[in-house]
């Protein structure tokens, strides 16, 4: 007997009510239903009451995109390759190659090591984007990843605003008596590592991973929706602490250098040297005001949103900001080396050393080979 479309749909709409039905049921039975998860940062997936268990990627493209397997995994492998490179030899030269340590070099230097621990951590990101976001390294190592991740993004931008504080005094007053030497300033930057350090500790105290039910094993984009108060609270808190501050530190640093050099920017050789400082400076601050201020306007604005329980679908301009965000660790370097003088000297210094040495071990490694060639003969 065959059917026609008024019984199909009829027992269409049936199934779908005993659907509805039963969840209810399994609903009030239990105070966590299993698929209770909301995205943690601009939603990479977004599951609340799902009834379809076998739910596939295809479903869900902004898991699978090519926004965070292809593009984010492209821009991390970019920033690891210069990145790497580039802070190393900067904490080199900052450490190793210049004799006096003035504290804007001891300031540089906790910013390029600030720069490359956020860099070495990006293997474990790029393999797991490259793996359609799916962590396959336990939730231990997910923890330590998302720790440094913004325990060293936000020691940079406090260094950032430690550099702008001691520029204000190197050149607005140079003769003061204030003015922090290198040993206050080792001690000042020992201060930040401890307090940014304590600061990412609740980042270890709830789950990370989230297992999503034939797809994959997230680490850190979503989050059980009855833990959502603490990041939340804690984002918001981070977002003022990390980035609100330092960047108006940063803002009236420089608005009272430009106030005291305004009127004596001549070609005088002393204020040449100024103009560079400030120059210098203002990139740095540029840098720091493009860089993070979308990342963390999204996530603040993201988790504010969160709070008034409205849920939004920002991830492209998400991922866009982070991106900007990370590209700040192989950029700084390049900062230092056009601007700076003495840096630039030093690496090319560094460099040329290391070549001499080389073309010397070349010419003893080959030196053999010629001898023994013309006893041959």
């Amino acid at each position: 007997m065959g059917w026609n479309e008024t019984q199909l749909f009829s027992i269409n709409d049936t199934l779908e009510e005993m659907q509805s039905v039963l969840w209810e049921e399994l609903s009030n039975e239990s105070a966590e239903p299993p698929f209770d998860i909301i995205a943690i940062d601009p939603p990479l997936i977004r599951l609340h009451h799902e009834v379809n268990f076998t739910k596939t990627s295809e479903d869900m493209p902004s898991v699978k995109g090519n926004l965070t397997t292809v593009f984010l995994t492209i821009v991390y492998i970019f920033v690891f390759i210069v990145g790497l490179p580039t802070n190393a030899m900067a904490l080199w030269v900052f450490l190793f190659r210049k004799k006096k340590k003035h504290p804007a070099s001891i300031l540089l230097a906790n910013l390029a090591l600030a720069d490359l621990l956020f860099i070495v951590w990006l293997p474990l990101k790029i393999t797991y984007h490259f793996n359609g976001n799916d962590w396959t390294f336990g939730e231990p190592l997910c923890k330590v990843l998302v720790g440094f991740f913004y325990g060293n993004m936000y020691c940079s931008t406090i260094f950032i605003a430690c550099i702008s504080v001691q520029r204000y005094w190197g050149i607005v007053h140079p003769l003061s008596r204030k003015k922090t030497n290198s040993r206050a300033t080792v001690c000042i930057s020992l201060c930040v590592w401890v307090v940014v350090w304590l600061l990412t500790i609740p980042l270890y105290m709830y789950q990370q991973t989230v297992k999503v039910t034939n797809l994959m094993t997230t680490c850190h984009d979503v989050v059980y929706r009855n833990q959502l108060d603490f990041p939340i609270g804690y984002f918001l808190t981070m977002g003022i602490v990390g980035y609100v501050v330092p960047c108006v530190v940063c803002i009236v640093a420089y608005f009272l250098i430009f106030k005291s050099l305004r009127s004596s920017f001549t070609k005088t050789s002393g204020n040449k040297k100024k103009r560079k400082a400030v120059i210098l400076m203002v990139i740095v601050l540029v840098m720091f005001l493009v860089c993070f201020t979308p990342n963390n306007i999204m996530v603040m604005v993201h988790f504010s949103l969160l709070a008034r329980g409205i849920e939004n679908d920002t991830h492209g301009l998400y991922i866009i900001t982070l991106c900007l965000s990370s590209l700040n660790s192989c950029l700084d370097p390049f900062v230092y080396y056009f601007i700076s003088d003495e840096f630039r000297d030093h690496v090319k210094n560094t460099l040329m050393c290391h070549s001499a040495r080389s073309a010397e071990r070349m010419k003893v490694a080959f030196r053999p080979l010629k001898v023994s060639t013309e006893s041959s003969s």
